[in-house]
């Protein structure tokens, strides 16, 4: 098993915020898999160069030709409609050609590294975790309203040749 990161904040591997932190002091300290099957971004480095170097790691990973196709992505939905770092109104929604990109969040006013739709939409399962009452509204638009996924970036997940599923609590379903 390999374990690749769909996104992080531009924060060193040790600071509360970062992706990689949290994964490994919940997850990866408590199971037997070799460091080299981790795979995190390094964001550390200056944003830009942590996306090139990441997208340089994926390709040699999956080979240069078409976007690499994960056994399984799991996603989160924030309240904003973003995933990944897929934010509202930022290019990274709409970005095709790229695997990877760092990106200047407005809303947050920090930088991301995150996969694009090209790499998530090639996956084989995508699943989504949400939970609370806070994401029910957000759920709904989502899920029923139209497509606009500079408005909702979540809706730009739709994989091409595999499998979507919404892992959702009761609250985060019923609004309550």
């Amino acid at each position: 098993m390999h374990v690749f990161w769909g996104d992080e904040r531009c924060v060193p591997p040790e600071h509360p915020e970062s992706n990689y932190r949290l994964a490994r002091e919940a997850l990866l300290d408590h199971v037997p898999l070799p460091l080299a099957n981790i795979h995190r971004i390094h964001t550390e480095r200056e944003p830009a160069q942590a996306a090139a170097d990441y997208e340089r790691t994926l390709r040699r990973f999956f080979g240069p030709g078409n976007a690499p196709r994960f056994d399984l992505v799991l996603l989160g939905l924030g309240t904003d409609g973003h995933t990944a770092s897929l934010f509202p109104g930022t290019p990274a929604v709409q970005e095709h050609e790229r695997w990877v990109v760092a990106h200047y969040v407005p809303s947050l006013a920090a930088w991301r590294v995150t996969l694009t739709p090209a790499v998530l939409n090639a996956a084989d399962q995508v699943t989504f975790l949400v939970a609370g009452a806070e994401k029910a509204g957000v759920l709904d638009r989502v899920l029923n309203g139209p497509c606009q996924p500079d408005v909702l970036p979540a809706q730009v997940v739709r994989p091409a040749g595999g499998s979507l599923l919404w892992l959702v609590d009761a609250a985060a379903q019923s609004g309550r």
